[in-house]
């Protein structure tokens, strides 16, 4: 059977990583900036399977539960804020939020 290298999933992962931090820092859109998030925290579960695959230890993947724990209550979170945001002010573009600072 043949197996994939770890550098190429650690490539790979790094790419996602970098494509949802990208996401972050340029979109304005707030539902992109979420999508972005979890590309990232999905990078983040592939970097820890790929480790705890390579070195014949369980941690990593016990870690992958919890923060696909997290990952779901952060969208269930962000998705209400966005919605109350929505209904607000008719816009989900973050330019829009910095008039709620005033």
């Amino acid at each position: 059977m043949h197996q994939i290298e770890p550098w190429v999933v650690l490539s790979f992962c790094s790419i996602i990583f970098f494509i949802g931090f990208t996401g972050v820092l340029i979109r304005r859109n707030i539902l992109v900036i979420l999508m972005s998030i979890e590309l990232m925290l999905n990078a983040v579960n592939l970097t820890f399977v790929t480790f705890s695959k390579q070195l014949n230890h369980l941690g990593g993947q016990m870690s992958v539960f919890f923060i696909i724990t997290v990952a779901a209550a952060e969208s269930a979170v962000g998705l209400g804020l966005v919605i109350a945001m929505f209904r607000t002010l008719r816009s989900v573009d973050t330019d829009e939020i910095q008039i709620l600072r005033e």
